[in-house]
C-alpha cells in the first residue's frame, strides 16, 4: 500500500495561514532554507500522523461554493465541539456542520482563513 507521508496547504497570506493553524491545532512552522516554504509539525513524531508544509498560492483562491479540487486533509481532535468553536475564534469558518459517521465518530469540514476546506473528527464508535 502507498500511504500519504506530507501534505501542503497554499495560502494568499502565510503569516495569517500560519497563525491560525498554530492557535486553532499549535503546529510549529519553520521556514525552510530561507524559501518561501514553511515546514509544518503537526505532533510528536512516535504518534500516527503526517506532517507537511505551507507555501504561498499561486493563482487565485478557492471560489465560494465551488467543489474541491485538491485533497482535504482531516485532523483527530478529542473535543469536535470545541475545536469548531476555536477555528471559527481563530478567523475559520464552517464548510460542513457537526454530522455523525456512524461507528466512526462526529466529522466537521471548516475553511481556514485562505478558504482552504479541512476536515477534523472525533472518533466515537457511537456516532449516529
Amino acid at each position: 500500500m502507498n500511504r500519504p507521508i506530507h501534505f501542503e496547504i497554499h495560502a494568499e497570506q502565510t503569516d495569517r495561514a500560519i497563525a491560525f493553524y498554530t492557535k486553532l491545532f499549535d503546529w510549529k512552522f519553520e521556514q525552510w532554507a530561507g524559501q518561501p516554504y514553511w515546514l509544518v509539525t503537526t505532533g510528536d513524531a512516535a504518534a500516527p500522523g503526517i506532517n507537511g508544509g505551507l507555501l504561498p498560492r499561486q493563482g487565485p483562491g478557492p471560489a465560494a461554493m465551488a467543489p474541491v479540487s485538491a485533497f482535504v486533509c482531516t485532523i483527530d481532535v478529542a473535543d469536535l465541539d470545541g475545536m469548531v468553536a476555536k477555528a471559527v475564534a481563530a478567523g475559520g469558518t464552517i464548510a460542513l456542520a457537526k454530522m455523525p459517521i456512524p461507528t466512526m465518530g462526529w466529522l466537521a469540514y471548516c475553511k481556514d482563513t485562505e478558504g482552504n476546506i479541512f476536515g477534523m473528527m472525533q472518533m466515537d464508535q457511537n456516532a449516529k
